[in-house]
């Protein structure tokens, strides 16, 4: 039997890191790795790689090129599909109004310029609605929804939320709102009225496309409507249908940004969405890529670190709405516009998050509350777009479900951010149910709630207990690796043969590799703030080989790089491509490193 890797020995005898993690190596089976190797045709540590990840002899192709034609599920396989389809197709050729009330974040943005691109190309008459982040909060409201249909909607799709949103549908349903819900989020035995809640994350659904981001759902709702209207002669008399795969980079673009697993029908999207990011004919996403210094062909990091941050900040700082109308939009000016706009949103976010964040472990450390079961922290009028970052913060320091939360009166509004083991959505919904919380839900890794100031700490306690039933000793993190290079072998070669098995997410993780007794040849701090550490490590053979450390100047692993004295260390990280002034070279992203004892 294979040693898991919570079991396995610590690799190159590192117990305990500079950052405080465990290494193990991932198991996989050399025979194997060789079979697979020779089978596709790649080198042999693209074998071992796939090999760690569970890929079979007869997956490895489609791994490494999945089609959509061989992986798209039929929509209809989802409950409530076939009737939201034909609401919304019928909605098309009676010429109704459609409205889609999205969520404030990538996911939503992307869900909602996906919906309305494709009812305007085939001739529907569509708004888009997004809340106000710090005046409506997450999910539908009675107010909103009334509103829309003041303004003429008869149908109203919400995508990426109102799964739980019981009162606010109640409330259209009466007053003459036909909805439908696009959703992805846990759901609870009773679910809201409405026309349809097409979700495969019902207790009552038996989809195995559970990992879908609320984008991937609403493509398959696109799909969907588009057949219905195929099948009623809606194309006839020279009326065009739409190519639907033009629109699959913001489906790649969700779907990273959600951080769901890229496996399945998600890595399909992610890959094909991703080429067609390449070809830059969404004018706000090629407006944003230029304004944030993107001039490569974009990739899993790009739309995950550099563009979905971006978006992210209109609704964290900003507008609510721009993401979704930069991703909707065709004018090339007002794109340009947008794009800028959201770029300084994101330094503002920036800004904000690093002082809550200071806030936050401050309170957490003074509190003596490094090592409990789950991190709390809450501050007044902390800002609430960042609070969801400073938890996944959090979460990293100290390797715990973590919950930051945003006093404002009597109120608190929270976001949690897990680890592997807890289900933290789940256990939000509980807190609901049993009257801790106003409102809460989310997916088992995040989630978000409301909760009255004097409950605060009955939640909190409430989570201790679920987080201590379902994890009774929380042990040290392991930091997994690849296997170990040399410094001469972590070569441009290398770096580009590793991208054929991305693009890299939750369920396929970047290849992560040590680097063994390796010196410091030149280390120097870099960036605004200087929170970034820029390395060369060097060998005994004389190979050198760059390296960057991100935002670790204040960590016991910048500091103990920085003071080096010509000592060895293992270093581990990521190998990737680095494209500078016209060239490519290797670089290793370092996440952590332990002295040559």
């Amino acid at each position: 039997m294979q040693n898991t890797e919570a079991q396995a020995k610590c690799f190159l005898g590192v117990e305990s890191s500079l950052s405080g993690k465990r290494w193990v190596v991932k198991e996989s089976d050399e025979r194997a790795a060789l079979a697979l190797a020779q089978k596709i045709g790649v080198p042999e540590i693209i074998g071992r790689v796939l090999s760690a990840r569970g890929v079979g002899l007869d997956e490895a192709a489609h791994f490494l090129n999945p089609s959509l034609k061989s992986t798209l599920p039929d929509p209809s396989h989802l409950l409530d599909m076939e009737e939201g389809a034909e609401r919304l197709a019928s909605a098309v050729m009676q010429g109704e109004k459609i409205a889609i009330f999205g969520d404030y974040d990538v996911d939503g943005a992307t869900s909602s310029a996906l919906l309305f691109r494709f009812f305007t190309a085939v001739g529907a008459k569509v708004q888009i609605y997004i809340p106000d982040r710090m005046k409506e909060g997450y999910g539908p409201n009675e107010a909103a929804l009334i509103a829309l249909r003041d303004q003429g909607a008869s149908v109203v799709v919400t995508v990426d939320c109102g799964t739980t949103s019981f009162v606010p549908l109640k409330a259209a349903s009466d007053c003459g709102l036909d909805v439908i819900v696009v959703d992805h989020h846990k759901a609870e035995p009773k679910l809201p009225t409405a026309n349809a809640i097409i979700n495969p994350n019902r207790l009552d659904e038996d989809s195995p496309h559970t990992q879908l981001a609320a984008v991937g759902v609403t493509f398959l709702l696109v799909v969907a409507v588009n057949r219905a209207l195929r099948k009623a002669g809606w194309y006839k008399d020279g009326r065009p249908e739409p190519d639907l795969m033009r629109w699959l980079d913001l489906v790649a673009l969700g779907t990273v940004c959600d951080v769901v697993p890229l496996i399945g029908i998600n890595r399909a999207l992610v890959m094909q969405g991703l080429k067609v990011m390449a070809f830059r004919t969404n004018p706000g996403l090629a407006a944003l890529a230029d304004v944030a210094g993107v001039d490569e062909v974009p990739g899993a990091y790009h739309a995950g670190y550099i563009l979905g941050p971006r978006i992210n900040a209109g609704g964290r700082v900003g507008e609510s709405g721009l993401g979704a109308r930069l991703l909707s939009t065709d004018d090339g000016i007002e794109a340009k516009r947008i794009a800028e706009q959201l770029h300084a949103f994101n330094l503002e976010r920036q800004a904000i998050e690093a002082t809550v964040l200071l806030q936050a472990e401050e309170q957490v450390e003074t509190a003596g509350e490094t090592g409990a079961p789950v991190v709390f922290a809450a501050g007044e009028g902390w800002h609430p777009g960042v609070i969801g970052i400073v938890a996944s913060r959090l979460k990293e320091k100290f390797n715990r479900p973590s919950c930051v939360v945003s006093l404002n009166g009597e109120t608190g509004t929270g976001s949690g951010r897990s680890i592997s083991g807890f289900d933290l959505g789940s256990a939000v919904i509980a807190a609901r149910q049993a009257g801790h919380l106003d409102k809460g839900g989310g997916h088992a890794m995040a989630a978000g709630f409301t909760v009255a100031r004097d409950r605060l700490p009955q939640f909190r306690n409430f989570l201790i207990e679920r987080m201590i039933a379902a994890m009774p000793n929380p042990s040290m993190p392991n930091l997994a690796l690849d296997g170990a290079l040399k410094v001469a072998g972590a070569t441009t070669h290398l770096a580009q043969t590793l991208e054929q098995v991305g693009p890299f997410g939750v369920g396929n993780p970047e290849p992560r590799f040590a680097i063994a007794a390796a010196r410091l040849a030149y280390a120097e701090p870099v960036g605004r703030d200087q929170a970034h550490l820029r390395c060369t490590l060097s060998s005994e053979d004389g190979s050198r080989l760059n390296a960057i450390a991100f935002r670790v100047m204040e960590s016991d692993l910048g500091q103990a790089l920085v003071r080096h004295d010509g000592a060895p260390f293992h270093f581990a990280g990521r190998l990737r491509l680095n494209h500078w002034q016209g060239r490519t070279s290797a670089q290793l992203l370092i996440e952590d490193a332990a002295p040559v004892w």
